[in-house]
């Protein structure tokens, strides 16, 4: 039996099991909502196309599978970029679908024509034109192959529009083979033997932990081989919950707003073991002194990944999982209880710590943890916000923590809080935002609304670019250019109200716990705006250009 592409589209979409697709129509994808209407595809109706990137890459990040997101064509498609990049830089499996003009029209300049493949070339995994309907069906299969293996990236499929006008022989690909595209998953045995080797050997070793733990599922097998060895275990800001922070071997987070306890036990590592881990600039600090002392072992799916930043000693190319299974059967402890003694000294002398007189932002964090028993999934903004939530809402699951790492995507964490609210129902979902960050999607209330995702949002309100004015205060001397909000901010209470869901205004610290309680319990989305202290900062802090031992603020 023939069907029309959009058929076909859809069809395979059920045949990959999507359990919801986020977007908005236009002219160019009319026949494929139209293929919509007449199914049971499950389909949310976002306010904006980054909005529907973003809830897409949050319900990828919840749950683990692939998120999809469709627009139409030209400014549709543009509006879905910033969420791919986002989603490429955190290595997040992700479809987008566009909409383009049908085929003679390309490249004719044609109304709301784009050329989406080209614009997103380089923050895509790979993207798909397709010409032709009857290469449909493997397209998609190829889409989602790509998207969700090796290293996870963000797929683009470009559709013109008489393409999905177009009728061909409807038949789905059991399996896909991609010539050049064979990720590897179990690393090289010898390598693996080294890597053995040199943990038993060392003195000072420190597991350093990336997103890829949590990508690839293997945070079972980490938490087996910290027991194992009582190497203690740092986190980037994408690993948060790939090992819990109320073990005693946890560093919790490292790099410019990490513990000090992490840093200074980086720096004085003699073997770094890195896992799923790229070492981005806002771990490393000034490169050239990161991890003076280490021998470094790094894990990655990615072969491209390996000594791109740091140069390492033991690289091994390989899905973590399976590495880490592979090191688990050989490995044995190695004498660190010195090593061990010395971390715990360290975290006794170097807490975090706040002032808490005043409403302060931490105390939030710290409440939402104890009064969801510490089981809440937490999507951020970026900013304060983010470090906040990363500091002080101690992590014990994947997958709990749902933030824009390489990108910084100020609007992410809504969109992303719903997207998460939507894979993972039964949960209670927070978006933690700054008064800046939530005004660039907060048009998203009406899809929360309209599908009554219960989703949390609570506002760390100081009135200001918030992260932005910290560095404005410590290193341009209070020259506060362009970051002052609060003269200009809305009554959220009143837009949350305006959109139909519920808003709450908190002044002090004693009412937190109430309007919390309040939030938790309602059965729709809540909006609470915590008009928090103004000028408190996150720290510790590492300037730019300084070694990560060299923080200042935050510590006892």
């Amino acid at each position: 039996m023939k069907f029309t592409g959009a058929k076909i589209l859809v069809e395979s979409l059920k045949k990959e099991n999507v359990e919801v697709i986020f977007g908005l129509p236009g002219g160019a994808v009319l026949p494929l909502f139209d293929e919509l209407f007449r199914s049971k595809v499950n389909f949310m109706l976002v306010r904006h196309e980054q909005g529907a990137a973003h809830m897409a890459d949050g319900y990828a990040r919840a749950t683990g599978k692939v998120g999809v997101c469709i627009a139409t064509s030209g400014p549709g498609a543009t509006n879905l970029v910033t969420g791919i990049a986002n989603a490429y830089m955190d290595s997040i499996p992700l479809v987008a679908i566009t909409g383009q003009v049908k085929t003679f029209m390309i490249g004719n300049d044609a109304f709301q024509e784009a050329d989406i493949v080209g614009i997103t070339r380089p923050i895509t995994k790979h993207n798909f034109l397709v010409k032709d309907v009857r290469d449909l069906a493997r397209t998609i299969k190829e889409a989602f192959w790509i998207a969700s293996t090796g290293r996870p990236g963000p797929v683009l499929i470009d559709l013109p529009t008489d393409v999905t006008l177009a009728e061909a022989e409807f038949e789905y690909p059991k399996t896909v083979e991609i010539r050049g595209y064979k990720p590897t998953l179990e690393g090289h045995h010898k390598q693996i033997e080294r890597a053995a080797e040199a943990i038993m050997a060392s003195t000072r070793p420190v597991l350093y932990v990336g997103g890829g733990v949590i990508l690839s599922n293997a945070s079972c097998e980490l938490r087996e081989l910290a027991n194992k060895t009582s190497i203690p275990v740092t986190t980037t800001l994408n690993a948060l919950g790939s090992f819990p922070e109320d073990d005693p071997l946890s560093l919790g987070m490292l790099g410019m707003h990490g513990t000090a306890y992490a840093n200074y036990a980086v720096q004085h590592s003699d073997l770094l073991i890195s896992i799923g881990a790229r070492f981005d600039d806002r771990v490393t600090g000034k490169i050239d002194e990161f991890a003076p002392h280490a021998k470094i072992i790094h894990i990655d799916i990615d072969p491209a990944s390996i000594s791109k930043s740091v140069d390492v000693d033991i690289p091994i190319v390989g899905d973590a999982k399976y590495v880490l299974g592979g090191l688990l059967k050989v490995v044995k402890k190695p004498d660190i209880a010195k090593w061990v003694g010395q971390i715990k000294e360290w975290k006794k002398k170097h807490p975090l710590v706040y002032k808490e007189n005043g409403l302060k932002p931490q105390f939030i964090i710290e409440e939402i943890h104890r009064l969801t028993g510490g089981k809440a999934v937490i999507a951020t903004e970026v900013g304060q916000n983010q470090m906040w939530a990363a500091q002080w809402f101690k992590f014990s699951e994947p997958r709990q923590f749902i933030s824009s790492g390489g990108l910084g995507t100020m609007g992410f964490g809504f969109p992303a809080a719903i997207g998460a609210q939507v894979g993972r129902p039964d949960d209670v979902v927070f978006d933690i935002a700054g008064d800046g960050s939530i005004q660039m999607n907060i048009q998203e209330l009406a899809t929360a609304v309209k599908y009554n995702v219960p989703v949390k949002i609570a506002i760390l309100d100081n009135g200001y670019l918030g992260m932005v004015r910290q560095w404005q205060e410590l290193f341009y001397g209070k020259r506060y250019s362009h970051t002052e909000l609060r003269n200009s901010n809305p009554d959220f209470v009143k837009i949350a109200e305006a959109y139909g869901a519920m808003g709450i205004l908190v002044k002090k610290k004693a009412e937190v716990t109430p309007a919390l309680k309040r939030a938790i319990a309602h059965k729709g989305p809540v909006l609470i705006d915590f008009q928090i202290d103004r000028e408190e900062n996150v720290f510790p802090m590492v300037p730019a250009g300084k070694a990560i031992h060299q923080m200042i603020g935050g510590m006892a």
